[in-house]
């Protein structure tokens, strides 16, 4: 009994023993996902690293935050009142959480994936380029950061990047953009179709990295005026976008996948324009007064492309109504509830805006038209300044036109608005400063970032504060992003070392280094 026991153990133990391998193999198989790669393929990372560039927390970062506090748009409600009413700084977080995770992480994976070859010096420089991108919102919005050693978990190791002083990345990044612009060769391959913007267009990437130059260029004009003075006159000898067929955008495709529709669109719906209901929205948020007034008091065209209301037709439906005469923003930090005459303020149309299948325009030659007529009152640039001014202006009505036909603005009413809102040449460096950075505040419409942070740079346009009961900021207009408080504990002494240096503490009412 025991030695025929013995045999049984013998023989299942030898049977297991050549089983055994071949299990594992097979076992291994199966934890293959089929639908991964073990290896990084550029091109499919660059194009994740464009689209989560561009779809960074939108709703309440840009709308809500920015948004509210540069008086495009306004809520009645408190706690979306991040911008509004100044009500919390829980949104302005969300942007340094969602970016370094995704695009940051993404972007120097492809860095990383394209470093060695020398074939790859147009996918390395272009993917330079995007990064810069990606990291100037980042210090824009929240001044000293994670830079160079941010993205390096899964690189080098590195778990508690170091906090950069913005000085520092602002000199880094500029450094960048000119050794990628000089470094492409358009005799090797780019990223091709997995471009979202320019499919590879060497030329075009050139003019885009310069535009990004002329940006950061101008950021430094209060902190250090010669290196603004050299960088910008860099960026234009370079050449710059000026042209609508250059000009930097994605494009989007409506349908049941979410990742293929205009985030901005998406994030507006999902966020507060569920419905033309024309009774709530999601969030209280209706477009604001102070914006819709300067539409309506200058004649811009703009506002019936950007503007409804809803109306209801006689059949019940309720319909999008673009009528000048019926436009009306909502006052920002006005009602802690909803209004009796809610219905009766003007939302973005859906039919240019809130279309899922509307370009995302990322730099435009409306800006650096604007950037170029600041350059020449500044004497930097040869340009006459008020030529500049009206090439910007007319760029900017154009550009709706990307949204499809409810867009198009007639250009006898471009030329109308052109005639009675001259550019003002006689005026002082100051009135020349206003026209042009009021002008960048409604051409920019939608690139909330960049119109927050021209706003802290300048000054324009001259908005009056709120002083809501109970606000965080004593009735100052935000100045800055806050840092997650999770930074404190994932990453404490860096981040404690960092807010100590800028000082003034991580508040909404704290600058960044280049806000004077």
């Amino acid at each position: 009994m025991n030695n025929l026991f013995l045999k049984n153990i013998f023989f299942f133990a030898s049977l297991l023993a050549i089983l055994l391998p071949a299990c594992d193999d097979g076992l291994a198989e199966l934890n293959e996902n089929p639908d991964a790669y073990s290896d990084i393929v550029p091109e499919f990372l660059f194009t994740k690293a464009q689209l989560d560039a561009v779809d960074i927390s939108y709703f309440g970062t840009a709308a809500l935050t920015i948004g509210g506090s540069m008086q495009q748009f306004a809520t009645y409600k408190e706690v979306p009142a991040a911008g509004d009413k100044y009500f919390n700084d829980g949104y302005s977080k969300s942007y340094f959480s969602v970016a370094y995770p995704t695009a940051v992480n993404e972007i120097e994976e492809v860095l990383l994936s394209v470093s060695e070859d020398a074939e790859d010096v147009n996918k390395r420089s272009v993917a330079r380029i995007w990064r810069v991108y990606i990291f100037h919102h980042l210090t824009d919005l929240y001044g000293d950061i994670p830079y160079t050693e941010a993205g390096k978990g899964s690189i080098e190791k590195i778990y508690t990047p170091k906090y950069d002083e913005q000085s520092f990345i602002y000199e880094d990044m500029l450094n960048e953009l000119e050794e990628a612009a000089k470094a492409m060769d358009a005799t090797k391959e780019t990223f091709g179709n997995a471009d979202l913007m320019y499919s590879g267009n060497v030329d075009q990437w050139k003019k885009f990295a310069y535009s990004l130059m002329l940006r950061l260029g101008m950021r430094l004009t209060e902190v250090d005026e010669a290196a603004a003075q050299s960088w910008v006159q860099k960026a234009i000898a370079g050449g710059v976008i000026l042209e609508d067929s250059d000009v930097a955008a994605i494009d989007y495709v409506d349908g049941s996948q979410i990742d293929s529709r205009n985030p901005i669109a998406w994030a507006l719906m999902r966020g507060d324009y569920l419905d033309p209901q024309n009774e709530d929205n999601v969030e209280g948020g209706k477009l604001a007064k102070t914006f819709i007034d300067h539409l309506k008091n200058t004649g811009d065209p703009r506002l019936n492309v950007i503007s409804v209301l809803w109306v209801q037709s006689p059949t019940g439906e309720y319909v999008a109504d673009t009528s000048t005469s019926l436009q009306q923003g909502m006052p920002n930090a006005v009602f802690n509830s909803k209004p009796a005459e809610f219905a009766t303020f003007s939302e973005p149309n859906p039919n240019t805006i809130l279309k899922y299948d509307a370009p995302l325009l990322v730099f435009t030659n409306a800006e650096t038209q604007l950037l170029l007529t600041e350059a020449a009152i500044r004497g930097w640039y040869s340009g006459d300044a008020g030529e500049t001014y009206e090439v910007a202006v007319r760029a900017g009505m154009r550009q709706w036109s990307r949204f499809g036909s409810a867009g198009d603005i007639a250009v006898s009413r471009i030329d109308a608005y052109v005639e009675n809102n001259p550019f003002p040449a006689a005026g002082t460096f100051e009135e020349k400063m206003e026209a042009i950075h009021t002008q960048k505040w409604v051409s920019l419409f939608l690139d909330e970032y960049e119109i927050f942070a021209e706003w802290r740079r300048t000054g324009y346009p001259d908005l009056v504060p709120t002083n809501y009961p109970g606000n965080l900021t004593g009735g100052r207009i935000p100045t800055r992003f806050v840092i997650p408080d999770s930074e404190g504990t994932i990453n404490g002494p860096n981040f404690l070392e960092a807010v100590d240096r800028q000082g003034e503490g991580n508040l909404l009412t704290s600058k960044v280094w280049w806000d004077k």
